[in-house]
This record gives C-alpha cells, structure tokens and sequence, in this order.
C-alpha cells in the first residue's frame, strides 16, 4: 500500500465493483434504452433553444417551429432506433414495443419535470399541443420490430 493513500483502496474497490455492475448484460439491457431515451428527449429540447430568443420570445413561425421540432425529434429516434435495433437479435417485435413505451414514458416525465414548468402549460395544453405526438415513437419503434420480425421469419 502507498503510504498516504490507504483511503482511496476502499474507495477504487467499489469504483471497480460499481463498474463491473455497470456493464453487466443485465444492467446494460435497461440502462441503454434509458440512456437512449433520454438522447430522444434531450436532442430536440437542444435544438428548441436555437429558435427563442433571450426572451424566450419565438423568433419563427409557431406552426414551422413545431414542424421542425417533430423532424428533429422524429429523425434523432429513428437513427438511435436503427442503432439499437442491430444489437437485438431475436423477439424484435417485443423489443420495439418496450422500447417504445420505456421512450415514451421518458419523454412524458422529462416533459413534465422541465417543460410543463418552463412553458407554463396546463396539463390538458400540453396533450393536445405536445403529448399526444410522442407516440409516434413506439409507432415507429413497434413498425421495426414488425419488420424485422417479418424479414426473419
């Protein structure tokens, strides 16, 4: 042991262990689709700040910023989906469909920690204007999985 450094072996021991536990199959199986969600909410919430000004005022057209945003947010899920989709090899339509729903729960929940608040929408606002849209991911996730399944069979 290094003297003066006997503090930090319990300290690389468990940074080892918690690595070891990180990659595991296990824990990869749900913290990549986590991960990968959080990547479908987090890019086009990027991409929105290029549109408002230090205002927070628009500086485009409601209707061709919202069209913007569902091609950002429509293009970023389909390249993580064709990502994801060749680490899966078997059950591809059960892959889709959890995939979808894990990414679309995500998407609701960091839109109602960080964007209900920011926007100050009501609820009711947000489904009709924003909610309701996010499930075209496990439309697109699922049609996939369909696919896939389709062309292995």
């Amino acid at each position: 042991m290094v003297p003066g450094q006997e503090g930090l072996v319990p300290l690389h021991i468990a940074t080892l262990l918690a690595y070891r536990l990180i990659n595991t199959i296990e824990m990869k199986k749900y913290t990549v689709p986590v991960f990968y969600g959080l990547l479908t909410w987090a890019v086009p919430f990027i991409v929105s700040f290029f549109f408002f000004n230090r205002q927070g005022e628009l500086t485009v057209n409601e209707f061709l910023f919202k069209s913007i945003m569902i091609i950002v947010g429509s293009g970023v899920a389909c390249v993580i989906l064709v990502h994801y989709f060749k680490t899966v090899q078997e059950n591809f339509i059960k892959a889709g469909i959890t995939i979808g729903i894990i990414w679309l729960v995500i998407n609701w929940l960091m839109d109602f920690v960080i964007l209900i608040p920011i926007s100050g929408m009501s609820f009711s606002e947000y489904i009709i204007e924003i909610g309701l849209r996010y499930l075209v991911i496990p439309i697109m996730s699922t049609s996939i999985g369909v696919a896939l399944d389709q062309k292995s069979s």
